[in-house]
């Protein structure tokens, strides 16, 4: 470029500006009729393989800077924007080191019914044109808040490109935005600043004008020396290059597609690597990326890397490769690679960018490969172009495409697949599934869609649970005072006075004999409970769709639903999404849970799931409360079905399950879920609360971990039940009900919703009701010891019978007054 056209780098700020800015930057020549040189960063992972912890610790060290220039409370409220196609990575490595901002990048790709929130062109480009394709309208409008739509003008704006040459993209897009959302700060980043000295006094001119700030952080500066008609002898150059390159032997040494050497071998197939990508988490920003989207993907990094890495098998150099705007999945992948083999790593990413390849030493651009356009993009065919990939002697390359990519063409013989597959001796694909907004933006039609919900709850914000574990689809009330005594909520919910879903028993606090007897418990019981878990998911796996989507009735479910989880990681190498949903018994399931349900994933995916059976109450109230949704399969998959409620099952022996006998402290430190009109609103998740402070006994943990221990010891004797189950008539017989019925007329009691069937439902009544008194099948040995435990310390009569479908049966005291707080039955009418 400096012998050829006089095009020069002079370094800044340092004596050895130069051979910094050198490091940090190469020269290459364009075929671009409006700018003949291309700056190719070496720290992008764009044009130049790179490792890609040095790519991401770039970006995210700039995002750092960032956070410090502009404080805690300012970095909170800021919106970070990066630039399709080139910067789409670098924007969300920015956004993570600011660490609390959402991301949105432009894009090229316009996406049917999702309407545009802005756009701006970019003089200089290839394809000028990007797109601004929110999911959710106001996200660069800076509100978070609930009212939406206001435009918090204190919410910084951050812009990020590769390079700051001109400074006119950056102002065309400010000046678009500001005249929308108008704010009172803006910073730009970039990797370089490489204006001329009349460019940096525009950018102080443009603030003024706008009455804004405008600040810049830059991980270098230099100039570019442009000597006058360097356009034109540009083009001429590569004209000439380009016409040489058409001889085979050129062609090839380019790195472009050539004949094949009769005799040699043909390219060998790809292998598909199955990445599991979290459900839910967007593959990259172009309709937002929240750092609720960011706490799911983190955890989940290191089995991703695992499954490539145990395909690459004993690949040394590897290559990630990206695709065009899809530059920080890739990256995330390869980071995580590079910290989980002792392969070498790089990471680089497929352009539509042309650019000249010269095979010299000096030249940023040494080798390029050309293959047809696989992403049907709205302009129509084309060639794309991967550089410096071919005779760099990668033994393996793992191409990371969007299910939008991953067409015909890309597998076509001259595709991109094919094209790689010649140059390496392993290909691998990774599909990361394009994200689909849940929703159209509300002017993309003339219907007006339900505002759009939040994203799940995720620990250890809410929760102890891991963020990949469960997702809640609650809204949070830790702040609410909520619980009410026992005696009182009883009372209100037996006289008709309030719901029980209105409020929450005060949580009870195990004495140190009740949580030694939990452990007891837990040690005699895991391998049973293990046994259970396995059954039940594998009857999932078996008869629902191949990647099932588990939905816990909170809360009792939401353990049962993360241990399912487990298994069939354990099991399969599955990642199951997992979300946990709030149902109340007369006021049916949280719709606006199904509602995201439905946004995120396909309704017929989904299976709920709960820990047992008492009457089947739930099992009736979520049959009803589903028929006003399409799609959506009714059945429960439980872990115990004692009532014969179900037909997905993993016994339905009534035995114990260590989690009923705790609260929250068992579930994760969530509260039982809370229904109550001043505090969710139509269009609101159900709520509940995070005790934190209950932390010091949080076993929520080690029941989990105890259970999923026992594993695979029970793995041949869960085959042996599933085999037997799938050949099973495993319709309901519903005798639970039938024996609630009678015990309810027995004892005078005629209220089926206060007589609770099973260890569990016994255990809860104990816990959370006024007891009267409990029914206990004769001889039932150690899974009624804390039901003997809790009845004492309640001053309640456990009352031995014969003939009981369930281990025991607790019944809450009938037409209960605060007067009526004995065990004696006084209160009941006889018969």
């Amino acid at each position: 470029m400096t012998q050829r056209l006089g095009v020069e780098l002079v370094g800044e700020g340092t004596p050895g500006g130069d051979g910094e800015l050198r490091e940090l930057l190469g020269l290459a020549l364009r075929r671009n009729p409006k700018r003949a040189h291309l700056l190719v960063s070496n720290v992008l992972g764009k044009h130049v393989p790179q490792k890609p912890s040095v790519v991401y610790g770039t970006g995210f060290e700039l995002g750092r800077r960032v956070h410090a220039l502009l404080g805690d409370a300012a970095a909170r409220r800021a919106v970070v924007l990066g630039y399709a196609e080139t910067a789409t990575g670098l924007g969300h490595a920015v956004a993570d080191g600011l660490g609390v901002a959402p991301y949105l990048h432009s894009t090229r790709r316009p996406v049917e019914g999702v309407a545009r929130a802005g756009g701006f062109e970019e003089s200089h480009s290839h394809a000028t044109s990007h797109l601004l394709l929110p999911e959710d309208p106001d996200l660069l409008a800076g509100d978070r808040g609930p009212a939406g739509a206001r435009v918090d003008t204190d919410a910084p704006l951050v812009l990020v490109d590769d390079e700051f040459s001109t400074g006119n993209t950056v102002l065309n897009t400010i000046r678009a935005l500001h005249e929308r959302y108008p704010r009172s700060r803006y910073v730009i980043v970039a990797l370089m600043d490489m204006r001329s000295p009349a460019d940096r006094g525009r950018l102080t001119e443009f603030a003024a004008e706008i009455g804004a700030r405008v600040d810049l952080v830059a991980r270098g500066s230099g100039t570019v020396t442009l000597p006058e008609g360097v356009l034109e002898k540009g083009q001429a150059l590569v004209a000439a290059h380009e016409s040489q390159s058409e001889a085979p032997t050129a062609h090839a040494a380019a790195g472009a597609p050539g004949p094949r050497v009769d005799g040699a071998p043909g390219p060998r197939p790809c292998t598909r690597v199955d990445l599991r990508w979290p459900a839910g988490v967007p593959d990259g920003g172009r309709h937002g990326f929240t750092p609720a989207h960011r706490a799911v993907l983190e955890p989940a990094l290191p089995a991703m890397a695992d499954r490539i890495a145990e395909a690459l098998g004993d690949a040394r150099r590897v290559l990630v490769l990206g695709f065009e705007e899809l530059m920080y999945a890739p990256l995330r992948l390869g980071t995580a690679l590079e910290e989980r083999t002792d392969a070498e790593v790089r990471y680089s990413t497929t352009t539509r960018s042309p650019v000249l390849a010269v095979d010299d030493p000096g030249y940023a651009i040494r080798t390029r490969l050309v293959f047809p356009a696989h992403d049907d993009p709205a302009d129509g065919p084309g060639d794309r172009y991967a550089y410096n990939v071919a005779g760099a002697g990668f033994d393996a390359v793992v191409l990371a495409v969007d299910s939008a990519a991953d067409t015909p063409e890309l597998h076509a013989p001259d595709g991109l697949l094919a094209q790689l597959a010649a140059h390496t001796g392993h290909v691998l694909l990774a599909v990361v599934p394009s994200y689909v907004p849940s929703r159209p933006h509300p002017h993309a039609s003339e219907r007006q869609e339900p505002p759009m919900l939040p994203e799940p709850l995720r620990g250890p914000a809410f929760s102890s649970y891991a963020p990949d574990e469960v997702g809640w689809l609650l809204q949070d009330l830790s702040g609410t005072e909520l619980e009410a005594p026992t005696e009182e909520r009883e009372e209100a919910i037996q006289s008709g006075g309030a719901h029980y879903a209105e409020s929450l028993p005060v949580e009870y606090q195990p004495s140190a004999q009740y949580q030694e007897l939990f452990k007891a418990a837990l040690e005699l019981s895991a391998a049973r409970v293990a046994r259970a878990v396995g059954t039940v998911t594998e009857t999932v796996l078996a008869e629902r769709a191949p990647r099932p989507v588990l939905v816990s009735l909170a809360r009792a479910g939401t353990p049962v639903g993360v241990l399912m989880r487990r298994w069939a990681r354990h099991r399969h190498g599955i990642d199951l999404p997992h979300y946990a949903v709030s149902i109340v018994r007369g006021r049916g399931i949280d719709a606006n849970a199904l509602r995201w349900l439905a946004a995120h994933h396909d309704p017929a995916d989904v299976v709920f799931v709960d820990g047992w059976t008492g009457k089947g109450a739930i099992t009736r109230e979520l049959s009803a409360a589903l028929a006003e949704f399409d799609g959506f399969n009714p059945e429960i998959a439980v872990l115990a079905d004692p009532g014969g409620c179900v037909r997905t099952y993993g016994t339905r022996e009534d035995f114990l399950i260590p989690s009923a006998c705790l609260n929250s402290t068992v579930s994760g430190l969530i509260s039982r879920t809370v229904l109550r009109s001043d505090l969710v609103g139509p269009e609101d998740f159900h709520g509940a609360k995070f005790y934190q402070e209950l932390a010091d006994t949080d076993v929520s943990g080690h029941f989990l971990d105890t259970v999923a221990a026992h594993f695979g010891e029970v793995v041949d004797d869960v085959d042996a039940e599933v085999k037997e189950l799938l050949a099973a008539d495993r319709a309901p017989t519903w005798e639970g009900w039938a024996a609630v019925e009678r015990i309810s007329e027995e004892y005078g009691i005629h209220d089926v919703n206060l007589v609770k069937p099973g260890v569990g439902e016994t255990t809860r009544v104990l816990l959370r009701r006024v007891p009267w008194k409990i029914l206990a099948q004769r001889g039932a040995g150690a899974d009624l010891e804390h039901i003997r435990l809790l009845a004492e310390q309640r001053g309640v009569t456990v009352e031995e019978v014969d003939g009981l479908p369930y281990t025991c049966v607790g019944l809450i005291h009938p037409k209960y007054t605060r007067g009526a707080t004995g065990a004696d039955g006084k209160a009941v009418e006889s018969k």
